[in-house]
């Protein structure tokens, strides 16, 4: 009896956690392709996981339709991925949420299915990983920033106190007149320009020995300009570099790439895909392995390897003892 008591006060200590957990997120953001995949929402996994955690409370957008305050702090939002560790005979997914900055934060329980047809089948896996969720609600919370956190606020009222008069001149007193009369001192001083004064001031200034050289300035009474004469850098390649890159140019222009010049069709298969041309003439069978994008391939006459990279696919084979690739154009 008192492990089942035990067995109860862990659980619910456990959604009390995560549910403290899920509460600092306002947002959960679901893509709308999945890692493993090569399509939007390939076999409705994208709509149904934002069924699927709307139905449970929580707030879900796509992660090209984001609302402002989400696109100003995407710390507001944990981001769903799916963990697909499928074999040849079962499907097995995953699901993980991780916070802005890449951070685990909670990751479901795997679902499994060994239904052929794909679409069932994640849809029946997706389903069972949600149970998960189960008992978990969600009430977003702001988070209160600490003492150290909050931003700080100077206020300045009553700083100035009150500014000091200008003295006023006499109206007798001439402004261009220093005078200063104490009981120490009693001086008189005419600090009026004089006309060699003003003669220099139409004089052209003398460069100091700091002065930027790459600088053009003139200041008089007249004219007064300034313009950088800093030399721009030029865009003018070297001979070298042209010839580098044309031999670079010609080595990707030598690439053998036959098969890319005609347009394969995709045709799925319980474990994998059947490549077709516009024949329709079987070209190629592809067998899923356990690495994503990377098929076991077979011909009539070749076997190999079919995989993507950089948005492309490429064939790979042995001809005559030599490693052969090929660029292929699929339509999935």
């Amino acid at each position: 009896m008192k492990s089942i008591f035990l067995s109860i006060f862990l659980i619910a200590s456990f959604i009390v956690q995560v549910q403290a957990q899920f509460d600092d997120y306002k947002y959960i953001v679901v893509p709308k392709r999945f890692d493993n995949f090569n399509k939007e929402n390939q076999y409705r996994t994208s709509t149904l996981v934002k069924y699927l955690f709307a139905k449970r409370g929580f707030t879900v957008v796509y992660e090209d339709y984001m609302p402002t305050d989400l696109n100003s702090d995407r710390c507001l939002g944990l981001y769903a991925n799916l963990i697909d560790t499928s074999s040849l005979f079962v499907t097995k997914v995953a699901l993980i949420l991780k916070d802005c900055s890449g951070k685990e934060v909670f990751i479901t329980k795997q679902g499994k299915s060994k239904q052929k047809e794909y679409e069932a089948a994640y849809s029946e896996l997706l389903r069972k990983a949600f149970n998960s969720f189960n008992g978990i609600s969600h009430n977003y919370k702001p988070k209160m920033l600490s003492k150290e956190e909050a931003p700080i606020t100077v206020s300045f009222k009553n700083d100035i106190k009150k500014l000091d008069e200008k003295p006023k001149l006499d109206k007798y007193q001439d402004p261009m007149v220093k005078q200063e009369a104490t009981l120490e001192n009693q001086s008189y001083k005419d600090i009026t320009p004089i006309a060699s004064d003003i003669k220099k001031l139409n004089e052209k200034p003398k460069f100091d020995k700091y002065q930027d050289s790459m600088v053009k300035q003139e200041a008089t009474l007249e004219n007064q300009s300034y313009k950088d004469i800093t030399p721009i850098a030029s865009d003018i390649k070297k001979a070298a570099d042209t010839k580098k890159e044309m031999v670079a140019q010609e080595i990707t222009e030598s690439t053998r790439s036959p098969s890319s010049k005609r347009l394969l069709y995709a045709q799925e298969t319980p474990n994998g895909y059947q490549l077709v041309d516009s024949t329709p003439k079987i070209q190629l069978k592809l067998y899923k392995s356990s690495v994503p994008n990377v098929y076991i391939a077979k011909g009539d006459r070749k076997d190999g390897v079919v995989y993507s990279k950089n948005e492309q696919w490429f064939f790979e084979y042995y001809e005559n003892g030599e490693l052969v690739t090929e660029g292929l154009k699929i339509k999935f």
